[in-house]
C-alpha cells in the first residue's frame, strides 16, 4: 500500500470499529447502514492506494511510463518553459480504478520543479493541461532531458510529489501520486522513438514510452 493511503485506511478502520460497537449497543438501522457504507469505503481505499511492485525495464535508453492509465494524447506542441522548442507530448489519463503511484521515467537529476495552483477540470479535457492544479518536473542526464506534469482532475484535489530541484533520481523510483483520478503529461524531444500508440493502456514503471 502507498504510504499516503495509510492514514485514510486507519481512519476508516477506526470509524468502522466504532460504528460496529455502536450498532451492537443501540437499536435501529441507521448505525448498521453507516457501518456497511464505511466498510465499503474502507475496501475501496485499500484498493485505491494499492502499490504493486513493478519490473523496471533494463534498457538504459528507455523512457518508462510515469503513470498507469490510457494514452489519450500524442501530439507535437511548443513547450515554452523548459525546452523552449517543439516537442512531442504524451498524455496519460488515470481513472479512479488505476494505480495512482507515480514513478520516475529516466535516470538523472531534477533540474526543474514548479507547482501551480489551479482549477479542477476533468483530467481528460484539454483545459486541464493548462488550468488545473499541477506540478511540473524536468529531469536531465548526459543524453537527454524530459519534462512531465502531474495534473489534478475533477476529483483529484491532492497532488503528492516528493522530488525537488537538485535531487538525483532513478528510473522506476516512486516519487508521488495524484489522489482519485488524474492525468500525467510527458514532453519528449522529437528524436525519441515512441513505443506506444494512442488509446494504449500503460503501466507505471514497466511500459516503455520511447527510446532515445
Amino acid at each position: 500500500m502507498a504510504k499516503e493511503g495509510i492514514p485514510v485506511v486507519l481512519a476508516l478502520l477506526l470509524l468502522s470499529i466504532i460504528l460496529i460497537i455502536g450498532a451492537r449497543l443501540t437499536e435501529g438501522i441507521v448505525l448498521p447502514i453507516l457501518t456497511v457504507i464505511t466498510w465499503l469505503l474502507l475496501l475501496f481505499a485499500i484498493y485505491f492506494f494499492r502499490d504493486p511492485n513493478r519490473k523496471i525495464p533494463d534498457e538504459a535508453n528507455a523512457i518508462i511510463s510515469p503513470a498507469d492509465g490510457k494514452v489519450i494524447v500524442i501530439d507535437e506542441v511548443f513547450e515554452n518553459d523548459f525546452f523552449k522548442a517543439k516537442v512531442r507530448k504524451v498524455s496519460i489519463f488515470m481513472s479512479v480504478y488505476s494505480v495512482h503511484v507515480n514513478r520516475i521515467p529516466i535516470d538523472g537529476n531534477v533540474v526543474h520543479f514548479d507547482y501551480k495552483k489551479g482549477k479542477f477540470y476533468p483530467a481528460y479535457k484539454d483545459e486541464a493541461a493548462f488550468q488545473n492544479e499541477q506540478t511540473t518536473i524536468g529531469i536531465e542526464n548526459e543524453n537527454i532531458k524530459i519534462l512531465f506534469k502531474q495534473i489534478a482532475g475533477i476529483m483529484a484535489r491532492r497532488i503528492v510529489c516528493n522530488v525537488r530541484e537538485g535531487m538525483k533520481v532513478t528510473k522506476g523510483e516512486r516519487f508521488g501520486m495524484i489522489k482519485f483520478g488524474s492525468r500525467v503529461d510527458l514532453f519528449l524531444p522529437l528524436h525519441v522513438q515512441l513505443k506506444i500508440e494512442l488509446h494504449q493502456k500503460v503501466t507505471a514503471g514497466e511500459t516503455i514510452i520511447g527510446l532515445y
